[in-house]
């Protein structure tokens, strides 16, 4: 399955989050640090919603290109 992560740039860290699964986040200080724990995170995240007998989430996302302002 593939999953919409959305990356965050802080000050000095970066977060990330799963739309699709609330609760699923990540932080480090770098972003390609962040981008394993999140993946990381994915994973355990469905495990733990199918070992409880829960539905897995997913939907599909699009990118839309607009002209800046």
């Amino acid at each position: 399955m593939r999953y919409a992560i959305v990356i965050e740039e802080g000050d000095d860290r970066y977060g990330a989050y799963v739309p699709d699964l609330p609760g699923c986040v990540a932080a480090a200080t770098t972003r390609e640090e962040v981008v394993k724990l999140i993946h990381e995170a994915i994973e355990a995240h469905i495990h733990v919603l199918r070992e409880e007998g829960m539905p897995v989430p997913h939907s599909t996302a699009e990118y839309a290109e607009v002209a800046a302002a």
